[in-house]
């Protein structure tokens, strides 16, 4: 009786259920099962074992993938977070129309499509006409082709990223700062505390949470990085990552290891390191946080 009366629940369930199935499960699974054979999906797979795994780690080209995005991370994390923490800051102090106004303002590149954003600073780099030169040329500066050379080309990407970026992390962080009761920045202007110090010692602290889900989500995006350099270095499956792989990610290796090379299952090795890796650092980042958390 009871299972005849959840029928209509169950069958409400089921397509979702296929679809997480098809989409989500089945390429896990048969992923995982490539993995561990050579196939270029025009013969039939050859078990290897773990050579493919063995290839990934010890190629040339992941050691430079992991070293840019070593390098990547370490600097468009904080970076990205302090620019959206300050037009948090900013945005909050206004009211009204020109709070509108510059929230829509900062939040406008996130919703831009990649190929538009990397096309507007591709201008914008460019070594003879781009604004970025002109501007320098107005101080002295001889012209710099920014995505060109291997000393720029990754400090140029993570100017896009952040960006890109720092818009979406602002409006997380401007609905923390409107949860902040406004008292304790009451209390702390009574007793003397300057601007800066309220920051510090009360709206930082009050917005660790939020600063968690940030930071958290942020390194996450960053080990995915993959279309915004693509992109701007004009990348293919057989060609990518820019001059001397300045700009080479392991997504973009990892694709150009399916698409181009057609090593699919070396390919599929390489998402699952790469998966490895994502939650390693989320369970470290949580059990952080639970061991900095007071019991």
């Amino acid at each position: 009786m009871n299972a005849r009366r959840l029928l209509p629940h169950y069958a409400m369930v089921l397509p979702f259920a296929l679809l997480f199935a098809a989409f989500f499960l089945y390429p896990i699974i048969s992923g995982f099962y490539y993995s561990f054979h050579e196939w270029n999906a025009a013969t039939e797979p050859r078990f290897i074992g773990l050579a493919n795994y063995q290839a990934v780690l010890e190629s040339r080209d992941f050691a430079r993938a992991m070293t840019n995005l070593c390098i990547y991370i370490v600097i468009t994390v904080p970076l990205g977070i302090a620019v959206a923490l300050a037009l948090a800051l900013l945005v909050d102090s206004f009211t009204g129309f020109w709070a509108n106004f510059f929230r829509s303002a900062f939040f406008l590149p996130v919703v831009l499509p990649a190929f538009l954003a990397a096309t507007i600073w591709r201008w914008m780099y460019a070594p003879n006409f781009g604004l970025v030169n002109m501007i320098l040329g107005w101080f002295g500066v001889p012209s710099v082709n920014f995505l060109n050379d291997t000393g720029t080309m990754l400090y140029a990407l993570i100017a896009v990223d952040v960006w890109v970026s720092a818009g979406f992390n602002m409006v997380i962080l401007l609905a923390g700062l409107k949860n902040i009761p406004q008292d304790l920045y009451e209390a702390a202007r009574l007793d003397g505390a300057s601007r800066l110090q309220q920051v510090r010692y009360v709206t930082i602290p009050m917005l660790a949470p939020v600063l968690f889900f940030v930071v958290t989500y942020g390194f996450i995006s960053a080990l995915q990085v993959f279309d915004v350099p693509w992109l701007l270095t004009g990348s293919s499956f057989t060609a990518y990552g820019g001059r001397r792989s300045a700009l080479m990610f392991p997504v973009m290796d990892m694709m150009g290891r399916a698409f181009g090379a057609v090593r699919f299952g070396e390919a599929t090795a390489y998402g699952f390191i790469l998966t490895f890796v994502i939650i390693l650092f989320t369970a470290l980042m949580f059990g952080l946080r639970a061991w900095r958390t007071p019991k």
